[in-house]
């Protein structure tokens, strides 16, 4: 995450910032800088490159991939990206920074981590894993926090109720299973697919409110949003639409065929990748369909900050969290 003293180098770049306030032609440009370079999890933008949605709109995108968060938020902080694609705990550590950036759009709306069982186990809730293993793919990835998380929550405490055992991604967790090492597996979004792909179906036993711990999504700096409004009208359209032409099943060909775009080496296993937007159907549903997609729960948002001031991420919860998102857009993105 992006932390304070991060933010000597990150305002040397902002200073050559140059201000978004001059007028867009109806022919614009947009650089968007993407945490990683996975065509397929992006792949509403892509959608609306292959489909034609942004041309509609007089945009025409790039996508530029970083690593990580962090230099997501030093890209736009520098003038070098339009939007940005960064977690939202990066985005709150960046605000406490002093950086007026505001998430837009909460594109994966639901946790992309999540505590699996096989579907035919006898465990459906996370209390029936007491005194249980729990695999996980590393010993201090952020999916172990995360599902550690939930047996807090149950009052369920690590070495006396349940346990962490270390069996590593993919096939190695499907082994697992198979050799009955583990009775439950904390899963990212390939691990879900992974396990799908091997034939092995999973009950989800996280439980809803931890689903609301949303992932990555589009966000700018506060000056672009308020000085080019008319363009963030138009980016949204077409994304939506791209969003809805992949939840489409009938579209599920086509969604991977254009996310080629992004990265085609990752649609080099195409039974992989099929598995693997099975997942991304979840991930990016509009968790209030009145809403609409990309609408933020202000509950979730308050979720989060506490999560992050209780772990130390956040010194403290910041003076109106409200500030660090808007949903100004919305209804117009959605609009058909």
């Amino acid at each position: 995450m992006l932390k304070r003293r991060e933010f000597m180098a990150v305002a040397a770049a902002a200073a050559l910032f140059v201000s978004s306030s001059a007028a867009f032609a109806q022919d614009t440009n947009l650089t968007i800088a993407l945490p990683s370079p996975g065509g397929l999890g992006y792949f509403a933008i892509y959608n609306a490159m292959g489909e034609g949605y942004f041309e509609e709109e007089g945009l025409t995108v790039e996508t530029q991939s970083v690593n990580g968060s962090s230099q997501v938020i030093q890209a736009l902080l520098a003038g070098q990206a339009e939007l940005g694609h960064p977690g939202p705990g990066p985005l709150l550590n960046a605000r406490e920074g002093g950086a007026d950036l505001v998430y837009i759009f909460n594109y994966f709306s639901r946790s992309q981590f999540n505590l699996v069982v096989p579907e035919d186990s006898e465990f459906h809730s996370p209390t029936d894993l007491k005194g249980k293993v729990i695999g996980v793919g590393t010993s201090d990835g952020a999916e172990v926090a995360f599902v550690r998380s939930i047996f807090d929550a149950e009052g369920m405490t690590e070495g006396e109720d349940y346990t962490f055992v270390t069996v590593g991604e993919g096939g190695m967790a499907v082994a697992g299973f198979m050799q009955e090492a583990i009775d439950a597996y904390a899963s990212d979004t390939s691990g879900v697919a992974t396990l799908q792909l091997r034939g092995v179906d999973l009950r989800i036993l996280t439980p809803p409110e931890f689903r609301g711990y949303f992932g990555n999504g589009y966000v700018v700096t506060r000056e672009f949003m308020e000085d080019n409004a008319d363009v963030l009208e138009r980016f949204g359209r077409a994304l939506v639409k791209g969003l809805r032409f992949g939840q489409d099943r009938d579209n599920l060909e086509a969604t991977l065929e254009h996310a080629k775009l992004g990265n085609p080496q990752q649609l080099e296993d195409m039974d992989f990748a099929r598995a693997l937007m099975g997942v991304y159907y979840d991930l990016t549903a509009a968790t209030n369909p009145d809403m609409g997609y990309g609408y933020m729960d202000p509950a979730a948002w308050e979720r989060w900050q506490q999560t992050l001031v209780d772990s130390g991420d956040l010194d403290a919860p910041l003076p109106d969290i409200t500030q660090a998102y808007s949903n100004q857009f919305i209804e117009a993105w959605n609009a058909e």
